[in-house]
């Protein structure tokens, strides 16, 4: 029996004198008892350095690879691929509702045959990310974003799910707000440099113009997948990065946040688990970061895809010039998500950053729909790339650290970026060329949807404190009524032990 539960059963059944651990939370020393400060130091700076910058070249593949299609519009996909009206709203559309259909099932094969399952996604969407570089017709672009969007839908939620398996909770919001943040930031800058190197290279043989971007964008990705086969971090249970003293050290670190001490082991995925994983705090994340990504003008998805054609609109650039001048709101925008992750971990709170991060958002908008002076317009982009980009991070982090047990934490992690992606399809048809070049329907809903989102995460913070009192004071010990010992360690974040981070 695990250590955390006393033997003292009844029938069969747990009361709540057989309870884990204390009903009231759990002090910073209680929680790193048994733990030496200076060996877990010493082990988060080998998981920095042994997972971070592998993550992040991972995540910066992953984004670019999505979001390539828009400086290849801007290069004469569409001209070249015959396409017409809105074929290219309906291709990213198709894109997205693969990407999302893929999330939560990607992430529960990776919970079960482990790491190597991303490899096999990022040598799954190298691959298709070079077939397109062939692309001659709409059926064949319809049949790449199938593929890409099945491939791509589980790698960042796998990362994420990764890395909460190695992590502690307070230490969750600056990795997560590096690569998640941080990461999508500097491939959006990345991205256009590299479009616009790859537009100045020679014709590869048939291989022209923006059939370059795909070709060598894939190539490069395709490469890291197979280097994953052999380097992908296992477990902490059984990785070969860690010695025994290490891997013993990460798995007590971990159960120190947790109610019910695993050691690692996984409970069997059941649909109840699954289902569960939609509790109020998951639900508002989700909702938030949907509204979050259906604003275009100001966040990664939609403007990694529209921000070339929104800045041609606002001037005569040639190409180059043009991918270049997209580079640097992303790079403002890194730096904002990755001061914020780190503010966030100081003050171990998840909503502050949200709260103050998204009035930049609501002035950037403003100014779009205030003014039609060019330069004006790409100012309020930084502001609003800025402010939106802390949500993503944020919202996964904050939905994380309140999943238990184990699957939901997979469920979690990916449900939350997959329900916020169904943003980025309602954004597809919110900037749509009609509207161009001031697209003030959009950029007015955008605004309503914003004020939204602050409405939601303040009420999810009000929740938090209500629940968390409930608990202190005793009201959900009837949780354990009646229950087994496997019952009672499946309850995770409904433990009447658990609480909620805010």
């Amino acid at each position: 029996m695990d250590n955390s539960i006393e033997e003292k059963k009844v029938g069969g059944s747990l009361k709540k004198s057989d309870s884990i651990q204390s009903s009231s939370p759990a002090s910073p020393k209680d929680e790193t008892s048994g733990i030496d400060p200076v060996a877990e130091r010493k082990l988060v700076r080998k998981l920095d350095w042994m997972l971070m910058p592998l993550f992040i070249a991972i995540y910066i593949c992953n984004f670019i690879d999505r979001t390539s299609i828009g400086n290849a519009k801007v290069a004469g996909l569409e001209a070249d691929l015959g396409l017409k009206g809105l074929d290219f709203n309906i291709a990213v559309t198709v894109f997205y509702v693969f990407y999302i259909v893929s999330d939560i099932p990607s992430n529960l094969l990776l919970k079960q045959w482990g790491s190597i399952w991303l490899a096999f996604l990022v040598i799954g969407f190298g691959v298709v990310s070079i077939a397109s570089a062939f692309l001659h017709n709409m059926s064949g672009l319809l049949a790449s974003r199938v593929f890409l969007g099945l491939f791509e839908g589980g790698t960042v939620p796998g990362l994420m799910y990764i890395l909460s398996r190695y992590y502690r909770k307070h230490e969750l919001a600056v990795r997560i707000g590096i690569f998640f943040g941080g990461a999508p930031s500097i491939a959006g800058a990345f991205g256009g440099l590299l479009a616009s190197g790859l537009l100045k290279l020679p014709d590869i043989g048939s291989v022209k113009s923006w059939r370059k971007i795909f070709l060598v964008e894939g190539l490069i990705t395709t490469i890291l997948g197979l280097i994953l086969l052999f380097i992908v971090p296992e477990d902490p249970s059984k990785s070969r990065m860690l010695n025994v003293a290490e891997r013993k050290l990460a798995l007590d670190r971990i159960d120190a946040d947790q109610v019910i001490k695993s050691q690692g082991k996984k409970e069997k995925t059941t649909l109840p688990l699954v289902l569960r994983s939609f509790n109020t705090i998951v639900s508002s994340a989700s909702i938030s970061l949907l509204r979050r990504s259906a604003k275009v003008v100001p966040l990664g998805r939609g403007l990694a895809l529209f921000l070339p054609t929104v800045i041609r609109t606002q001037g005569t650039y040639t190409t180059v010039e043009l991918q270049l001048r997209t580079v640097p709101p992303f790079l403002a925008a890194a730096g904002w998500v990755i001061i914020n992750a780190w503010i966030s971990a100081r003050l171990k709170k998840r909503f502050i950053p949200l709260l103050y991060s998204l009035p930049l958002v609501v002035i950037g908008y403003a100014i779009a729909v205030a003014t039609r002076n060019s330069k004006a317009r790409y100012a309020a982009c930084f502001l609003m790339i800025m402010g939106g980009s802390v949500g993503g991070p944020m919202l996964v982090t904050w939905g994380t650290n309140n999943a238990a047990p184990d699957t939901m934490r997979a469920v979690v992690t990916a449900a939350i970026p997959g329900i916020g992606a169904l943003g980025a399809v309602t954004s597809v048809w919110t900037y749509v060329p009609s509207d161009a070049p001031d697209y003030r329907k959009g950029n007015i809903v955008n605004l309503t949807l914003c004020s939204l989102v602050c409405v939601i995460i303040a009420s999810t913070a009000f929740y938090i404190r209500w629940e968390n009192k409930k608990r202190d004071r005793g009201e959900r010990d009837y949780r354990l009524e009646g229950k087994t010992e496997e019952e009672v360690r499946n309850l995770g974040y409904r433990h009447p032990d658990f609480r909620y981070q805010i």
